[in-house]
């Protein structure tokens, strides 16, 4: 006996057909940023341990890297550094021959079309492995060890201003450090790059996702952790005036990190503030647990890598940086090439 049911959407998901042309979001390579880790050296491809498939490379192993990335149809590269040598201020970091600014301008020699988009923070510089510079007894009425706010503003103009001269497309700062996207936006105005945009780390929570992250990076704290800058990993009305405070600054684009835990922020912060640019940062351990199940056969890596990718699009992220970026593009392709 048939049921009197007017209204049945399953016939909109009868076919493969059907549901590709129906489909709300689509999720492409010109959707991913990949990060490139650069380290010293010649010769150098070292995988990360936690995150198999992502590598640190020496200079000369950019060029081949940017090609691949590019022949992919990824846009974007966003790149972390890690230097000769660490201090207490990070002084490589905004030298005109650091990592990061050789790693540039090789990309550009390159592939110039290539947008080369640099982490501006001091975690991965210092000796003590944090976002800034610490007090060391200069100001009695706080902690040893504090991270000093306004002090690390002054270190940050400086990284942008060097990797915008290096030929930089955006630069982002990433340590939640009050004041940053103003500073930064200053420093490189007076310097001659007001057409350079900023990349803000607007919502970056103190996440338990970042340890694969710091492997590969080298920037893990010696003492303590990030917690007096990064946000509380409860907080969302918090995000809300990060982010505005940020966009009021004139940050060109907003970013909240981690991703996945994070959706509902994603979906709030593109809902307040819907004229900038977003992007969702999935972070080394998502890759990392992703890529643990699957090599214990627990699950398809493809569908649920794509999956994951897909709702970061789907809650309201422009962009996704990812370290499945090369895989996702692959496998995208190859699934519009089969179909």
């Amino acid at each position: 006996m048939p049921i009197d049911l007017p209204i049945r959407p399953r016939r909109l998901r009868s076919t493969p057909a059907l549901r590709a042309m129906l489909r709300e979001t689509e999720l492409s390579p010109s959707d991913f940023i990949y990060p490139l880790f650069v380290v010293h050296g010649a010769g150098v491809r070292t995988e990360v341990a936690s995150m198999p498939g992502v590598f640190q490379l020496s200079i000369d192993q950019l060029a081949a890297e940017a090609r691949s990335i590019t022949a992919l149809g990824i846009p974007s590269v966003i790149l972390f550094g890690v230097p000769a040598q660490k201090d207490p201020v990070g002084l490589e970091n905004f030298d005109e021959d650091g990592i990061v600014q050789q790693a540039i301008r090789a990309i550009k020699a390159a592939v110039p079309e290539l947008v080369v988009i640099t982490d501006v923070c001091l975690c991965e510089y210092t000796d003590h492995g944090h976002c800034g510079i610490l007090n060391v007894g200069d100001y009695p009425n706080l902690p040893a060890g504090y991270l000093l706010n306004d002090e690390t503003l002054e270190v940050l103009a400086k990284v942008a201003v060097s990797h915008a001269a290096a030929g930089a497309d955006i630069v982002a700062p990433s340590g939640m450090i009050d004041g940053a996207v103003a500073a930064i936006r200053a420093g490189l105005d007076s310097a001659g790059y007001s057409v350079i945009p900023i990349l803000s780390y607007a919502i970056k929570y103190a996440s338990a996702f970042y340890g694969p992250f710091r492997d590969a990076a080298q920037g893990a704290p010696k003492f303590g952790d990030r917690r007096t800058h990064q946000m509380d990993i409860a907080n969302a009305r918090e995000a809300q005036r990060e982010a505005q405070l940020d966009a009021d600054e004139g940050a060109d684009m907003l970013m909240v990190k981690p991703a996945l835990p994070y959706l509902d922020i994603i979906r709030q912060t593109r809902e307040q503030i819907p004229h900038l640019p977003l992007v969702g940062y999935q972070v080394s351990g998502e890759y990392a647990m992703l890529k643990a199940a699957a090599r214990n056969g627990w699950l398809d890596e493809q569908k649920a890598a794509l999956e994951t990718l897909t709702s970061i699009k789907r809650a309201g992220a422009d962009l996704i940086i990812t370290y499945y970026a090369k895989e996702a593009a692959g496998w995208l392709i190859a699934g519009k090439l089969s179909a």
